[in-house]
């Protein structure tokens, strides 16, 4: 039920927004000349898959996970991104091709060993990573490897129609402010 939830409300998400979606990325063309950002990034059962957003960071960032990068990377449209969540639209994309569920944990990079220790433990790459969830709403991010591990698990135990919609519309409403960035 939530894979044909996910399918329908990414088809519906990328209909919607295409206007949305263009015009980002024609600014995104002067802000930065390359306003998609693509990663590889750890799926389910720990299969890698591409990963699509909106570039927010200047082009030669080092590949590291958000809250290592420091705020010096962030371009002025990437902040406006970042901060209405905007980067993220892409991503329905990769829940439209069944890489990704519009709810489920954060995909982590192969190189995060902590996290992927401790959500190795949790059981949490039984599911598909999702673009938001428990951890996301209550701003728990990748700097903090056990809980947000600990809280993925939690989501994943709990997950039901209602907490799915619940989490969305949390942070559609602006619940939640993604991982942080150093301030440099």
């Amino acid at each position: 039920m939530i894979r044909l939830l996910d399918f329908l409300l990414a088809l519906f998400g990328l209909i919607v927004a295409f206007p949305f979606l263009v015009l980002i990325f024609i600014i995104g063309l002067f802000d930065t000349g390359s306003p998609i950002f693509t990663q590889e990034r750890v799926g389910r059962n720990k299969k890698p898959f591409i990963l699509v957003k909106f570039r927010t960071m200047k082009v030669d960032t080092a590949s590291v996970a958000t809250h290592l990068a420091t705020q010096a990377s962030i371009t002025p449209l990437g902040g406006f991104l970042r901060k209405t969540k905007l980067d993220e639209l892409p991503q329905l994309w990769n829940v439209l091709k069944g890489e990704m569920s519009l709810v489920g944990p954060r995909p982590g990079l192969f190189n995060q060993d902590e996290l992927t220790k401790a959500r190795d433990a949790q059981n949490v790459y039984a599911v598909r990573p999702g673009i938001t969830g428990l951890s996301q709403v209550n701003e728990i991010d990748m700097s903090t490897p056990e809980l947000l591990a600990k809280t993925d698990n939690e989501m994943i135990a709990t997950m039901s129609i209602g907490n799915y919609f619940k989490y969305i519309i949390m942070t559609v409403a602006g619940k939640g402010s993604g991982d942080r960035v150093k301030k440099h």
